[in-house]
C-alpha cells in the first residue's frame, strides 16, 4: 500500500493485514500517528463501500467520518483472532451505511404519512353531529314502519342489550316467533335505511 508499506514498525515486512492489524493495535493505546497512518490505509476502501450502500455522496462523506471516529474510540474492541483489520472495519462501516439508508427510509416515510395526514380534510364536528342526526332521525322512522312485534323485539334485542331468549320471556312469546320477527324486523329496517324501502 503507498504510504505504509516498507515502513516496517516492528521490523518485519509490512503487508495489508499485518499493517492494519498492528496499527489497531497501536491506535487502542492512544498513538495518534497510528491512527494517521490507519487513516490513510483503510479511508478509501472504507468510504467505497459507504458510498456503494448510502449513494449521496455528502451523507456518504459523513458516515465515513462517523466510523473513523468510531475507530479511534472503539479500536480496543478489535480482535484480531476473529478477523483482520481491514475486515472489522469495512464491518463497522457497512453496519452504519445501513443504518443511515433505514434512518433516511423511515424519516421519509414519516414525512409521507405527515404530509397525507395534512391533506386530509378537516374534521367538522358540526357536520358530523348534523349527520348523526340524520342517521338518528332516519332510524326511527324505518322503526316505526314495522309492526308493534317487530319494534318491541328489535328495540328490547339491540337498544336494551337483551338476549333472543330474554326478549321472548319478556313479550312472554315463543322463542321461534320472536327470532322470526326480529329476523323480518331487521330485514325491513336494512331495505327502509338503504333507501329500498
Amino acid at each position: 500500500m503507498p504510504g505504509v508499506t516498507g515502513r516496517g514498525r516492528c521490523g518485519r515486512p509490512e503487508g495489508y493485514r499485518e499493517d492494519a492489524d498492528e496499527l489497531m493495535r497501536l491506535v487502542a493505546g492512544g498513538d495518534h500517528r497510528a491512527f494517521e497512518e490507519l487513516y490513510a490505509l483503510v479511508s478509501a476502501p472504507l468510504f467505497g463501500l459507504v458510498r456503494r450502500v448510502v449513494r449521496d455522496p455528502a451523507q456518504a462523506e459523513e458516515v465515513a467520518q462517523e466510523v473513523l471516529l468510531e475507530l479511534w474510540r472503539s479500536a480496543a474492541r478489535f480482535d484480531p483472532g476473529r478477523g483482520s483489520a481491514l475486515t472489522w472495519v469495512l464491518t463497522l462501516a457497512h453496519r452504519r451505511a445501513v443504518d443511515r439508508v433505514r434512518s433516511a427510509r423511515a424519516a421519509g416515510e414519516r414525512e409521507q404519512r405527515e404530509a397525507q395526514r395534512a391533506a386530509a380534510p378537516a374534521f367538522d364536528q358540526v357536520a358530523e353531529e348534523v349527520e348523526a342526526g340524520l342517521e338518528r332521525e332516519g332510524v326511527r322512522r324505518c322503526l316505526a314502519r314495522l309492526t308493534v312485534l317487530q319494534r318491541q323485539s328489535v328495540t328490547l334485542a339491540y337498544y336494551d342489550g337483551y338476549t333472543y331468549r330474554e326478549v321472548a320471556e319478556r313479550l312472554r312469546l315463543p322463542l321461534g316467533t320472536v327470532k322470526t320477527r326480529m329476523r323480518d324486523g331487521l330485514t325491513r329496517l336494512r331495505h327502509c335505511l338503504g333507501g329500498a324501502a
